[in-house]
């Protein structure tokens, strides 16, 4: 009988784990990094243990110090959660070696299935139909160009192992094939130590339908059942939901047996997932199998009723199944979100800073797995999601507008977000229809105002201006009134704004060059304000914090800075001539040298950050005048890296800057 489970990561996944085993009377372990030390999972566990800096290298990925911590502290079973060490099998294999229980399938399966390339090959002796590609062993760049113009384009390049995107690029034309091997290999070796690359045929706006199996130690293997995650940006899930909209009963079925068939091919136990492609016409093939639990179960757990977690920790204890295939029903429709800390208007850049307010709202159907916090500081080293937001309804209409409105209503201020750009999602007649693809994004939603940089509407700056203007908000100063204009400069992004506010009484007017808006001003309290604006009453949510404002309402959200009194030198532009750091993180290649002519778009130095790497670019044509970085260098969000020179070369005269 297990007593204490040590949860060997971090975030709401080990929040969530913590939630099961505290109901099920278990007693929990936390591990932290120097940079989590008052993170959320610390102090819900009953005991935490240190086990080292921040980098993940040397704290959530050392099995040493896990290990140790679980020593210390006198656990005797070990639940990986999903990401860092989840699909590692020496980890596995050390648990069981060291006398605990690793709650999580066997180091062989763990191995087998960790491998794009060797688990692709098992599933064709196993029966189940895979995509079409090139699975050589350590396949050099020159064996995978050969294939790539045999086999034709578009191509795919995948990492042999790992998953979530990294080391994954879709190549359209052979000419980007060697520098997306490159890219590829740099991000699969950052990521999983190991830079094996495979080839696939690209099916093209295909669907991603994934299967939840799970087995146990007495051989009986059972599916619960699909979900939906075309939504993809990056090849990472957006939008997740079970049951699939384009399933039919006959195609679950089939889908389901070769779920079925994949575990037993690897002799599995516990929770795992089957990810397959599915085309137009509903035929489907084999992607991989994630040998853990996945971000999006609570979509199945909410449409199965099951506690997926307690599942995992009975069968880890040597339980049977608790039910059987035909015993698994699927009621209702519910759909999940990733709440990330990024910025989709900059191409989707993770995102730095402390989280001012983190209100989720309340609402019934809804179901949040948060790892923050209000306070907390969401930092570079680590993912940047927020949260999961999962709503549940008797029908997918009934889920999908829960969704939207807990979206729109929930308070998140301090770093900027991705909360509008999924609100907007929920309500895309494409995806309301369920005809969503993996190309939905770059098809469908490529022009959606959420991924670009929008300007702050006249009525939004009045309502910034009125709420930057006084330290004290009691309703009691809305019966002064202002005899003349007050001048305001605001700062929305990179953008300033000259405005003038008068009010009297409750009736606001603000100005901006020749144009004008009134508003009537009802209420004011410590977080919304609520105003009549042509007839109707409305509500936006705020926050101050200095000098700025977060301000949101309904999908749209932004952060307005008060810099009437700043020096102008503060305020005159330039960043074409200088390449920021666009958060906080390590520069791993620098392209740059002092005297070199680049042109717009050049990538001058490569930052990591959040596991990802991220291409930091001349905004002009010019020359390198100084670079104030060397591979390793440890960088601060829009801190100097590249400065070009005052002239652009010769032969671009006119370049824009």
């Amino acid at each position: 009988m297990l007593n204490k489970i040590l949860i060997a990561n971090r975030g709401e996944i080990a929040v969530r784990i913590m939630r099961t085993a505290h109901a099920l009377g278990y007693r929990t372990v936390a591990v932290y990094s120097d940079a989590d030390k008052d993170a959320l999972h610390v102090h819900t566990a009953e005991e935490a243990v240190c086990i080292g800096p921040a980098t993940v290298n040397a704290s959530y990925l050392n099995i040493e110090a896990i290990l140790e911590a679980a020593k210390r502290t006198g656990a005797d079973a070990i639940h990986p959660g999903y990401g860092f060490l989840s699909e590692n099998a020496a980890f596995a294999s050390t648990c069981v070696d060291a006398g605990l229980v690793f709650i999580g399938p066997p180091a062989e399966a763990i191995e087998l299935m960790g491998s794009k390339r060797r688990s692709k090959i098992a599933m064709q002796e196993a029966g189940v139909p895979v995509v079409p590609g090139f699975e050589q062993a350590n396949a050099s760049d020159e064996a995978l160009q050969d294939a790539a113009e045999k086999m034709g384009f578009p191509a795919m390049i995948k990492a042999s192992a790992g998953g979530g995107g990294r080391g994954m690029r879709l190549v359209r034309e052979a000419a980007q094939l060697p520098d997306q091997i490159q890219r590829a290999r740099s991000e699969a070796k950052n990521a999983f130590g190991d830079d094996e690359l495979i080839l696939e045929k690209a099916v093209i706006e295909p669907r991603h339908i994934e299967v939840q199996v799970f087995a146990d130690r007495h051989g009986n293997v059972i599916h619960l059942g699909e979900r939906d995650c075309s939504i993809q940006r990056r090849h990472q899930k957006v939008v997740e939901e079970a049951p699939s909209p384009f399933m039919t009963p006959a195609l679950r079925e089939a889908m389901g047996d070769a779920a079925v068939k994949a575990a037993k091919a690897c002799d599995y136990v516990g929770a795992g997932t089957v990810e397959f492609l599915v085309d137009k016409d509903r035929n489907f093939y084999f992607l991989e199998m994630n040998t853990r639990l996945q971000v999006e179960h609570p979509v199945t757990e909410l449409v199965t009723g099951q506690d997926l977690v307690q599942w995992q920790i009975r069968v880890a204890e040597g339980e049977t199944l608790p039910l059987t295939q035909d015993d698994i029903r699927l009621t209702g429709h519910a759909v999940e979100v990733r709440l990330y800390a990024e910025d989709p208007a900059t191409d989707f850049m993770p995102q730095t800073g402390t989280l001012f307010d983190y209100s989720p709202a309340e609402l019934p159907g809804l179901r949040y797995d948060s790892g923050v916090r209000t306070g907390d500081a969401i930092s570079p080293f680590y993912d940047p999601m927020l949260a999961k937001v999962i709503a549940y309804g008797e029908t997918r209409t009934e889920a999908i507008r829960r969704l939207k409105r807990a979206l729109e209503d929930t308070r998140v201020f301090g770093v900027t977000t991705n909360r509008g750009f999924l609100s907007r999602i929920m309500a895309h007649p494409c995806f309301i229809a369920g005809e969503a693809t993996t190309a939905f994004l770059d098809n469908d939603f490529a022009d959606d105002p959420s991924m670009q940089t929008g300007r702050a509407s006249l009525k939004e700056l009045g309502l910034a201006a009125l709420l930057l203007s006084y330290d004290d908000v009691s309703t009691s100063r809305w019966s002064n009134s202002l005899p003349t204009p007050l001048p305001l400069r605001l700062a929305v992004d990179d953008q300033y704004h000259d405005v003038r506010l008068l009010w009297d009484r409750q009736r606001l007017t603000i100005a901006d060059g020749d144009s004008s808006a009134t508003l009537e001003v009802t209420s004011l309290g410590e977080h919304e304000l609520d105003y009549i604006d042509n007839g109707v009453r409305q509500r936006c949510q705020y926050q101050r914090c200095g000098d700025r404002l977060y301000l949101q309402q309904l999908s749209r959200a932004f952060c307005v800075r008060d810099v009437t009194h700043a020096p102008v030198s503060m305020l005159d532009g330039g960043a074409s001539d200088r390449v920021l750091a666009s958060m906080d993180g390590a520069i791993i290649d620098v392209r740059a040298e002092p005297g070199q002519n680049v042109q717009r778009g050049d990538t001058l130095v490569v930052l990591e950050a959040m596991k990802m790497e991220h291409p930091l670019v001349a905004e002009r044509d010019g020359i390198v005048e100084t670079v104030h970085v060397t591979t390793g260098t440890q960088v601060k969000r829009r801190q100097l890296l590249v400065a070009l020179s005052g002239e652009e070369t010769p032969s671009n005269e006119g370049a824009s800057a």
